[in-house]
Parts: C-alpha cells; sequence; structure tokens
C-alpha cells in the first residue's frame, strides 16, 4: 500500500497510474507552498469531484490541529494539482457553511471514516474547494 512520500513519488513518476485509485477511493496530489518557508509541499489527499471542482477534506485523521497543508492555502490559496496526468493551477478555498453540508455528505460516503474523525475533535473539519485557474 502506498503512504506518504512514497505515494507522491509513484503517483508523480506514472501519472497517477500507481496511487491515483487508493483503498476503494481516489487521490489527487496537492502542492502548496509552505506558509513559513515557501517550500513546495505535495501530499496526496482523497478528493471528488463537484461540478468542475475538486473537493477535498483537512481532516488530519480528526487531531486538533489543522493538517500543515491547510494552513500552507490559508497562507497562499494559489496551488497546484494533480488528477492522473491532468496537472493544474487552482485556487484553493474553505468551503461555506452553506456548501458545506453537501459536501462532507459526498466525501464521508467515499471515505467513511471522516464522520469518524469528526467525533474525535472539537476542530470543525474544513471542507476544501479547488477551483482550476
Amino acid at each position: 500500500m502506498l503512504f506518504g512520500q512514497e505515494h507522491v513519488k509513484r503517483y508523480q513518476e506514472t501519472d497517477g497510474a500507481e496511487g491515483h485509485d487508493w483503498q476503494g477511493t481516489v487521490t489527487l496530489l496537492l502542492t502548496t507552498k509552505g506558509h513559513r518557508t515557501g517550500n513546495p509541499y505535495t501530499t496526496p489527499l482523497i478528493y471528488q469531484r463537484n461540478g468542475g471542482d475538486h473537493i477535498v477534506v483537512a481532516s488530519k485523521g480528526g487531531d486538533d490541529d489543522d493538517p500543515v497543508w491547510y494552513k500552507n492555502l490559508q497562507a497562499n490559496p494559489k496551488v497546484e494539482v494533480q488528477v492522473l496526468g491532468d496537472k493544474f493551477t487552482a485556487r484553493a478555498r474553505t468551503a461555506t457553511p452553506e456548501e458545506k453540508p453537501a459536501l462532507w455528505k459526498k466525501m464521508a460516503a467515499t471515505w467513511p471514516s471522516y464522520d469518524e474523525y469528526q467525533t474525535k475533535t472539537d476542530r470543525e473539519i474544513p471542507v476544501v474547494v479547488l477551483e482550476r485557474v
């Protein structure tokens, strides 16, 4: 099973032939700029489509702190995304309170553990919308 930087490496080397389909769902690669360093960081994330947008969840497994990639995109919402061989620039934003329930339901349908993660933390886990630029 691919995980972490090995997942990123194999996904990039194969344009997602290895790594896109993962544990019964699908993943993309999200590259953010470090909010402190400015260095690029690439993270594999479960996603779903919503119209022309891609949706990801900043769950960090239900940790009380946001994942670093989410902190990065809050500081700089311009991100790079790879879905299979499709590489593009996107603007990342947190789903609005009106959007979130439907998007959360869609994401929990593909990865039911998101519902469990939310019960583990008082933090409201963000749903992120990636809008192609």
